[in-house]
Formats: C-alpha cells, structure tokens, sequence
C-alpha cells in the first residue's frame, strides 16, 4: 500500500493512532480473506468507475477506496477520526430521522457502519447498502453477518443507482458528499428525490461546512481531494435545488452535522427562503 507520508495525519496523528490499533489483527484479516472471489459476488462487471473517484488517493491510500488496503483499515482508522466519538456521530443521523421507514437506502455506505446501525434500529426495515468499492462491500457483508443481521448491499454509483423510482422512503448518506465533487453531490441529491416516495426523508451525515470554512486546517489533516469545495457549498440550498422541503441543518459536536430535507407530497407547496415555489421549481439558495 503506497502512501503518502506529507500529510498532516501521517506526519502527526498516524503515529499516535498506531499505538491503539492493532495492525497484527487487521493483517489476520487482511489474509483470511480471498478478496477476489469475495468482492465478485458484489461487483457489478458492467460498471464504469467515475473518474473523480477512480483518479483520486483518498486518506493518502494510492488508489483509494478501489485498494483493498482502504477496506481493511477503514474501521480502525475512522473509530478516531470522528471526535468524540464515531457511533455517537453516527447516531445523530439515526436520531434525526422522523419517520419509520419501510425501505432504506445507505448510499456510499463504504463498510457498512451506518447501514447496521440503521437495520438495528429499524429491524423491520429492508435495508439495502450502496458503494462503488467491492471491497468496502466484503467489509460490511462481513461486518453484518459477524452481527447476524440481514442487509443486502449493491455495487453501484450514488449518483445512477438504477432503482426504481420512488424505491425507498428513507435514503441516506454518511460522510459522503466531501468526497465527491459539488456537482456529483447535488446529482446525489437529485437521484435521492427520484427515489424517494412522496413524504420521504433524506438526511446527509457529513462535516460542518460553516467549521470547515472557518478552520481551514481541518481540511488537510487527510487527503480529501474535494473537501474544500465541499465546504465551500451550502448543502441546505443543494438540498433546495433538488426539490427538497423542510430542510433543515443540525450541527453535532462542532465539527460534524446532519441535514435532513422531505420530498414534497404530489402538488406541494414549498416555502423557500422569503419565496412560496411549486414542487419542481425550486432554485439554488
């Protein structure tokens, strides 16, 4: 695994993180697993890897998420990259959730941490998780049997999932949309409308755009390839010019937040800013 080492995590946090992992245990891992036959039983042979996602080492890892490397110290990594604590983090999107969905869509659910947390609290649910990682996918299947609990998870594209339309009535995404390209996030965004059914929810676990802006250090701590101009958007208006209501931004912890916006009911009447907008017509904030 080739990695950079000019990073401010690799220079300063990577040594400290070492001293808690236990990297003997994630090499076990690494080799108790046939990673090719395990990820073909995910892997969509049809699909055409984006290139802001093929060209890119995200966290430093050559390759990023389509080396097997990032799948396998994903977990131990991130569990103290989400101060203070990852599952509490992860818990605000679950708290954030008003209604009681019958089918649920984690996109980029990488290994799949969010995806358990959501089936564990809806066990009625089906629960279905998308990445364009193969390898991420073997993570989560694993992570979910070692839990004994039934999702199914999907190769594909956040952004052209290619289910039907109004599919889901909860879709999600976890620390996703900075790292993707704005344009990409706000087409996630249009995908997430098409899915949902009328009254559905969409809630978006992710950085705080307002801290990041505003400490320009947090931005470079790992190599996050788009997070600047992440942080430079404004989600809640993406969520606006997707055709979302009631959208709202709840912050966590400083540095994190979650925000949450309805699809219209069929003939809605949205309240935008100072200006009353037909379902449809909605225009960036």
């Amino acid at each position: 695994m080739a990695v950079r080492k000019d990073t401010i995590f690799e220079q300063y946090l990577a040594p400290i993180a070492r001293l808690f992992i236990d990297e003997s245990a994630l090499r076990r891992f690494y080799e108790s697993i046939d990673w090719q036959t395990a990820s073909d039983q995910f892997r969509d042979p049809q699909l055409v890897y984006p290139a802001y996602y093929s060209s890119q080492h995200f966290h430093s890892i050559e390759g990023g998420y389509l080396n097997i490397s990032a799948a396998v110290s994903y977990d131990p990594i991130t569990q103290y990259a989400l101060p203070p604590n990852e599952t509490w983090v992860r818990q605000s999107l679950i708290d954030s959730i008003q209604t009681h969905p019958r089918r649920i869509l984690d996109l980029g659910c990488g290994t799949g941490s969010t995806t358990l947390m959501l089936k564990q609290s809806f066990p009625q649910a089906e629960v279905i998780g998308l990445d364009l990682s193969p390898y991420m996918l073997v993570v989560a299947d694993y992570k979910a049997k070692q839990a004994g609990l039934d999702l199914s998870w999907q190769h594909g594209k956040a952004e052209q999932t290619r289910f039907p339309d109004g599919s889901f009535d909860l879709v999600t995404a976890s620390l996703l949309f900075h790292e993707t390209p704005p344009i990409v996030a706000q087409a996630i965004l249009q995908e997430a409308d098409r899915l949902l059914t009328p009254g559905g929810e969409v809630l978006i676990l992710d950085g705080n755009q307002k801290t990041l802006r505003q400490t320009e250090w947090l931005t470079q701590i790992f190599e996050e390839p788009y997070i600047q101009s992440y942080a430079a958007g404004n989600l809640d208006a993406w969520m606006g010019a997707a055709g979302f209501g009631a959208v709202q931004t709840q912050e966590f912890w400083w540095i994190h937040q979650v925000t949450r916006g309805v699809k219209p009911l069929s003939g809605q009447t949205e309240i935008w800013g100072e200006e009353t907008i037909d379902e449809g017509q909605w225009a960036m904030g």
